[in-house]
């Protein structure tokens, strides 16, 4: 149960150093470049995914006697179908509330990616992209 939930916070760090370039690409290139927000959503969640991506093989899934159920190449292509999905719910998810309640798209960013976070991104990743062999420590 310990184990579980240090790979679960370190997951969220993770989560938080990768969101945290996203978010400020995402600022950058919308107040700067005057790009619209949900063009630049695009572009930061690709960058801040790269910087996951990197911390969860190495850090947050990772141990000493873990044998993955699958290769590099195959979790990189399952974390990229994550990313694309995850792309488009914080895309739509943003739009909703800064178009719909009202909301500044900076805070309807934050709280779509706490969302998305939680109960997207952890659950695929930790069960189905970053899926230990039967055999591997828990």
């Amino acid at each position: 149960m310990l184990k579980q939930l240090l790979v679960f916070v370190k997951a969220q760090l993770s989560a938080f150093v990768g969101g945290m370039c996203d978010y400020g690409i995402m600022i950058l290139l919308t107040e700067c470049a005057q790009i619209h927000y949900t063009a630049s959503i695009a572009v930061s969640c690709i960058l801040g995914a790269v910087v996951n991506f990197s911390l969860n093989k190495t850090w947050s899934f990772y141990s000493r006697n873990t044998a993955y159920k699958f290769s590099g190449t195959q979790q990189l292509i399952r974390f990229s179908f994550v990313v694309t999905s995850s792309i488009l719910l914080k895309i739509a998810g943003t739009y909703m509330f800064t178009t719909y309640v009202g909301i500044d798209y900076k805070i309807s960013r934050l709280i779509t990616d706490i969302l998305v976070s939680l109960c997207y991104n952890y659950v695929l990743q930790r069960f189905w992209v970053f899926i230990k062999t039967k055999n591997s420590e828990r």
